[in-house]
């Protein structure tokens, strides 16, 4: 089986040892030219580089979608990753054998849900954000995915998610996800006016896909088996807390 676990990043950076399974792909490279890396760049063939500043690790989607070639495909981030343990330790990630045993059972590999508790995943994201994405990608699912508006309704009432746009799962279905994912994000991006929004904010796209994930797999009923979700860092949650605050506060005046 030939597996291929994109690692998404914006610098150069440590990464996994098998490079088989493990594929740094530099996010931005035709935004960034001049950086310096020995990675794949998410500029080759057909892409949507240009556009990492508000699609984020989309555009390392996009290219693997567009471009590469295997059995099964996923995303980690530089930082982040999948495990069957707990331990900050690149050694310790999903290795291949484990990839393919679990999938043997499954179709997609995901990380735990990030649970939110007091705030259901709507709440969250327009306390964080602009508001409007999200109403809009709603209103283009209901006219265009009908299907999918009981799961999108659904996924934002509930208080946890899986996020960072992190998974493993089989090529025919990531075929299925990428091309009905880009085309509701190509059509928000078409009725919605960022021009007025900071750097933070105009990553929207990214930020939206995350919680479309699971709009996807609960309309489908995809099967799917969760793993340990492993931050190879140490978080500074006091910081993150006010910067989270801070971005709720400027929120609700700008919503």
């Amino acid at each position: 089986m030939n597996i291929k676990v994109l690692v998404a990043t914006h610098k150069n950076y440590r990464m996994p040892k098998d490079r088989e399974v493990y594929l740094p792909i530099f996010v931005g490279k035709s935004i960034h030219p001049d950086v310096n890396h020995d990675f794949q760049g998410d500029n080759t063939g057909d892409n949507i580089s240009l556009k990492n500043s508000s699609y984020n690790e989309l555009t390392a989607l996009y290219w693997a979608w567009k471009n590469l070639d295997a059995d099964v495909i996923g995303l980690d981030h530089y930082r982040r990753y999948m495990s069957l343990n707990h331990k900050k330790n690149l050694d310790s990630v999903l290795t291949e054998s484990e990839i393919e045993e679990i999938l043997k059972n499954v179709d997609v590999i995901l990380p735990k849900e990030r649970k939110y508790y007091i705030e259901s995943n709507y709440s969250h994201y327009v306390h964080s954000h602009h508001s409007e994405p999200l109403d809009k990608t709603r209103e283009i699912i209901g006219r265009d995915y009908p299907a999918y508006l009981s799961a999108f309704d659904h996924v934002m009432s509930k208080t946890s998610a899986h996020m960072f746009n992190m998974f493993i799962m089989k090529k025919s279905l990531f075929n299925e996800y990428c091309t009905w994912l880009f085309d509701i994000l190509g059509k928000v991006e078409e009725q919605v006016d960022t021009s007025n929004y900071d750097n933070y904010e105009s990553r929207i796209y990214g930020f939206i896909s995350e919680l479309l994930l699971d709009v996807w797999l609960e309309t489908l009923d995809i099967r799917y088996k969760e793993v340990n979700f492993v931050y190879m860092e140490k978080q500074n949650w006091l910081v993150k807390g006010f910067s989270f605050l801070k971005r709720k506060f400027k929120s609700n005046f700008s919503n």
